[in-house]
């Protein structure tokens, strides 16, 4: 039988409740023919509840015990749906992600998948049993228990699918797909039917949180068609797939907010050969992110340099700046919690230069000031200050008409 992996997010399996209508969509999935392999994330804000207590006793944890802590509420939330498929008559076996055959490095918190095994779940399959997988974590190549990462589960269900060769990867979730905005800031928000893997990597990376960035580029990588779609509803929801040559592509697919980014500012420093390198490498050594990097024009050989950082990893840079600014001899360093990044995202520009233009016509319009810009040949994103993301996304929404007024395609 074809094979289909089901992602649920925590909100779908949130309590008792949720979980039995999960348990039902899983065995009509099962009824209409398929193989299923269902991966859950943690029920609610389990996450976030026991990162919390592990924080009450220590203000660092042991990243290994930390990760063995963090998977607990996978393995409820894995072990209440198989008890609720069985119920219905269904046989289905629960398997933590080291029984799935879920393969990392040993990067806690932030492991990376580099093998799937999956022999035990095609067994499972090959007895008709519903699979059920605890998505968010894995076994490093030391045998220690690890976690992917905030929304691995989505990388997880996208790792089976191409393993299994499955016919798709529906994540299901608490919105009805892919929407132009947030429907929650710009209230004529449509839902997109379809994106491309690439638009979809941008829009991730410029802050929209329905899809894990990592999740998108295992699924272009490895061409596994994801279907984002609400477990509230049987509604059709958004496919990300490749991109059909024979659809005509919207010119703008969407507008994303990412308001979880700081900024971060060298003085004066000296402009020459190796010194971007020593300041980069020292924060890449910390694992931590770096976004957009913007360098002033030099001045009698000393020049600004700013780049944007997840806020939530300001306290770690603090001690790396302070090195930094020691060794390249710079004159000190900022920081700056206030920015957002606002991002427009859309394959159809690539032919359109006039996009960026009209995007920063629309911000000018509404008073709004750019800090920082950044492109690609699908996006563009401006720093602004966080008191005007929510104007500035509704300013471009408007702009381009993706509330479907006015809307321009190719």
């Amino acid at each position: 039988m074809p094979v289909i992996v089901q992602k649920y997010g925590g909100t779908s399996v949130g309590d008792p409740d949720r979980i039995n209508v999960v348990a039902d969509r899983v065995v009509r999935a099962r009824e209409e023919g398929y193989d299923v392999v269902v991966v859950v994330s943690a029920m609610g804000d389990t996450t976030d509840e026991l990162f919390a207590m592990a924080q009450e006793i220590s203000a660092a944890p042991e990243p290994r015990e930390l990760d063995m802590l963090l998977t607990a509420g996978e393995r409820i939330a894995m072990s209440l749906l198989a008890i609720a498929v069985n119920a219905r008559g269904c046989k289905a076996a629960s398997y933590t992600g080291s029984q799935a055959g879920i393969i990392t490095d040993s990067k806690h918190g932030q492991a990376k998948i580099v093998d799937v095994r999956p022999g035990r779940i095609r067994e499972a399959l090959a007895e008709g049993k519903v699979v059920i997988v605890a998505g968010f974590q894995g076994v490093s190549t030391t045998a220690d228990v690890t976690t992917l990462g905030r929304g691995g589960s989505d990388t997880t269900g996208v790792a089976l699918a191409a393993a299994l060769e499955a016919e798709c990867c529906e994540i299901y979730t608490d919105v009805e797909g892919v929407f132009t905005a947030d429907p929650r800031i710009e209230s004529s928000a449509r839902k997109l039917e379809r994106v491309t893997y690439d638009e979809m990597l941008e829009l991730a990376a410029a802050g929209a949180k329905v899809l894990q960035l990592r999740s998108v580029e295992y699924a272009r990588r490895n061409g596994v068609p994801i279907h984002v779609r609400s477990s509230f509803t049987d509604e059709p929801g958004t496919w990300v797939a490749e991109e059909d040559e024979s659809v005509e592509q919207a010119l703008i697919s969407g507008v994303a907010l990412d308001d979880e980014e700081a900024k971060v500012t060298l003085e004066e420093v000296p402009d020459h050969p190796g010194v971007a390198a020593t300041i980069f490498k020292a924060v890449a050594e910390e694992a931590i992110s770096v976004d957009m990097i913007v360098q002033n024009v030099s001045h009698r050989g000393k020049t600004d340099l700013s780049f944007t950082v997840p806020r939530a990893d300001l306290p770690r840079l603090t001690g790396v700046m302070d090195r930094v600014v020691a060794d390249i001899g710079a004159h000190g360093y900022s920081t700056d919690a206030g920015i957002a990044k606002v991002s427009l995202v859309g394959a159809g520009m690539k032919s359109h230069p006039e996009v960026k233009a009209d995007m920063f016509d629309a911000l000018a319009t509404e008073g709004i000031n750019i800090e920082m810009i950044s492109t690609s040949s699908i996006r563009v994103s401006c720093v602004v200050r966080a008191e005007d993301a929510h104007r500035a996304v509704q300013a471009i929404h408007r702009r381009f008409g993706l509330d479907g007024s006015d809307a321009v395609s190719e």
